[in-house]
């Protein structure tokens, strides 16, 4: 009994020694088990390491891109043509002839209220005339009276333009020379760049030759844009009865 329990104290020594033993070989038998979790784990990340490694193009797209590449390639290749120049003053021989002839004649004699028919065209909101026809004829009697010609309106003009060419994604002047020129480079195909050389196009349109710029604006939005006036619901009217007589 009293080597038993001189023996007894050492048991726990004893399995945990023996733990001691086989935690050797767990890891044995664990790296038996993980050598195939690493290759396994490895597979799907070669894909991404295969699409980092294709780089970057100059506009800031992947490399083999085809989808992003067409998105945003196809608005700058395809963008719509005005309905007239802008020297067509009395614009085209079509059923918005006599429009065109009354812009013309807005255009040359009273541009505050084309400038005011046209923004309240483009907002689509029927009270925006007066809040863009007050402003206007104020900055109109300024240049005309301290400058001698209209050189203030433009500055307040130009962003009309802008916003007409950019909803119905119409091709700008600076686009227009260089297509015309031939001059297909980065300048065209780099959106940014090309955005801001249009709106500073817009503003010197606006600055050099107002009159024709108001009326191409004007005749664009009467051929794309209804007028807000005419958005309103249609009205249902009830006929009365024909007369009717008594059957015998």
């Amino acid at each position: 009994m009293a080597n038993v329990e001189e023996s007894s104290p050492f048991l726990p020594s004893q399995k945990s020694d023996s733990n001691n033993e086989m935690k050797p070989t767990k890891p044995s038998s664990s790296n038996s088990v993980k050598i195939p979790a690493p290759s396994a784990a490895a597979e799907p990340v070669k894909p991404a390491s295969s699409a980092v490694s294709m780089g970057w193009t100059a506009e800031g797209l992947p490399m083999g891109h085809s989808v992003g590449t067409a998105v945003v390639g196809e608005p700058i290749m395809r963008r719509a043509q005005w309905e007239s120049s802008l020297c067509s003053c009395f614009g085209k021989n079509d059923e918005f002839a006599s429009s065109d002839f009354e812009v013309c004649l807005l255009g040359t004699l009273a541009p505050c209220v084309l400038y005011g028919s046209n923004a309240e065209r483009i907002g689509s909101s029927p009270g925006s005339f007066t809040n863009h026809c007050l402003p206007y004829t104020g900055l109109f009697l300024i240049g005309q009276s301290f400058f001698g010609w209209n050189c203030m309106a433009p500055w307040f003009s130009y962003p009309n333009r802008t916003a007409i060419r950019q909803r119905f994604n119409l091709e700008g002047n600076c686009e227009a020379v260089t297509s015309s020129c031939g001059c297909h480079g980065g300048f065209v195909e780099d959106e940014e760049r090309r955005e801001h050389c249009e709106s500073t196009c817009d503003f010197l349109t606006h600055i050099f030759c107002h009159p024709c710029a108001l009326c191409q604006e004007g005749r664009e939005l009467r051929r794309r844009l209804p007028h807000p006036g005419f958005n309103a619901k249609p009205v249902r009217f009830m006929m009365p009865p024909g007369d009717q007589t008594m059957g015998r």
